[in-house]
């Protein structure tokens, strides 16, 4: 990994973390709003400027133990607004009207907030796997430094008060990034992640709300905050999560058992075609990932780095390609890169990394 590569990626694109053969990674998400200011949606220019101030005099009078990177999202080229979405550190939503928006980052990526997006304020960490705790943690530690100094909009009966009343509560939406090939490859997953919607749990694409599942990648999360604490909404979360994981991981077995020829020709037809390739779109590009990350956690494809094809289902999506390029590129010269860096990252020593059949 060369030295831009390893200072562009977020934290929990480096590590595996627990469960990672079935999860990418897992958010927590909180939506806080300042008392006396109307919620962005309804608030004027000199009222989302005052939201503005109020976080950067509280940045500059009292710094937050960790170090934090501050973004005018507005000025910003469209390429980068983009990257700031591919990467996980804000909703698509927040980078549609730019002005006055502000983003918040820590070094490592792991915690982002903005500002003036549907609440005052919206504090994310995300981390590797499957970890609601370590996300929650670093969550509420960046809630709690900005209530030290703010005065938040909070009920007694209701809780936190926010913008959507679904978020009315703990105003905590927490998600799990999760790879579902097998339950795919066998048709079930829209009869499990169905059935999740009658208990509170929300089905997601791969950038949340609004967007569609690519790579067999689902963000699964709970619906609801009102009349439920912290505790519960994370412990049903992790419960649905778990049964989810070992649903998966029961049908590649069975897949590995009851069709291994099909599922090695598949997995083994992806891993040549990204070996060889010359062109593919980043649809084509992470399905192809898809299977063959399936294959590597099943032994089928050895030798292969696990946090490099992590790195890859990151690397190549568009806006981040052109980053790494160094100009902006036209959908075919997007194909030619893409698979370009895709051969290079699965190059390696000659006869070391054949499927194993």
């Amino acid at each position: 990994m060369n030295d831009y590569e390893k200072d562009f990626f977020p934290a929990w694109v480096q590590s595996e973390g627990e469960a990672g053969d079935v999860a990418i990674s897992t958010r927590i998400r909180l939506a806080r709003n300042l008392k006396g200011i109307p919620f962005p949606n309804y608030a004027n220019e000199a009222q989302l400027s005052k939201i503005n101030d109020e976080i950067c005099r509280t940045i500059q009078e009292r710094p937050p133990i960790e170090q934090l990177a501050l973004i005018k999202v507005e000025e910003l080229n469209a390429n980068d607004r983009l990257i700031l979405v591919e990467k996980h550190l804000c909703s698509p939503q927040f980078i549609d009207q730019s002005h006055l928006r502000m983003l918040l980052i820590n070094r490592e990526q792991s915690v982002s907030v903005m500002v003036n997006e549907e609440d005052h304020l919206r504090i994310q960490a995300i981390t590797a796997g499957f970890s609601l705790e370590g996300a929650l943690g670093l969550a509420n530690q960046m809630d709690d430094y900005f209530e030290e100094s703010l005065d938040v909009c909070f009920d007694e009966n209701y809780g936190y008060l926010t913008s959507c009343p679904t978020n009315v509560g703990t105003g905590l939406r927490a998600s799990v990034m999760l790879h579902l090939p097998g339950l795919a490859m066998v048709d079930q997953v829209k009869k499990v992640l169905t059935a999740l919607i009658h208990i509170g749990i929300s089905i997601r694409g791969l950038y949340g709300e609004g967007t569609e599942s690519i790579g067999d990648l689902y963000q699964v999360s709970n619906s609801v905050t009102l009349g439920r604490t912290e505790a519960d909404l994370s412990g049903n979360l992790r419960s649905v999560c778990r049964q989810v994981i070992e649903r998966e991981r029961a049908v590649r077995e069975s897949l590995l058992k009851d069709s291994r020829i099909q599922l090695e020709d598949r997995v083994c037809r992806s891993y040549g075609i990204l070996t060889q390739a010359r062109m593919l779109s980043s649809q084509e590009g992470l399905k192809l990932l898809s299977d063959v990350k399936l294959g590597v956690e099943l032994g089928i494809i050895p030798k292969i780095n696990k946090k490099m094809l992590k790195e890859l289902l990151f690397l190549i999506r568009a806006s981040i390609l052109q980053k790494i390029i160094g100009k902006e590129l036209s959908p075919a010269e997007r194909d030619f890169y893409r698979a370009s860096i895709i051969r290079d990252k699965l190059k390696i020593q000659e006869g070391s990394g054949e499927p194993n059949v």
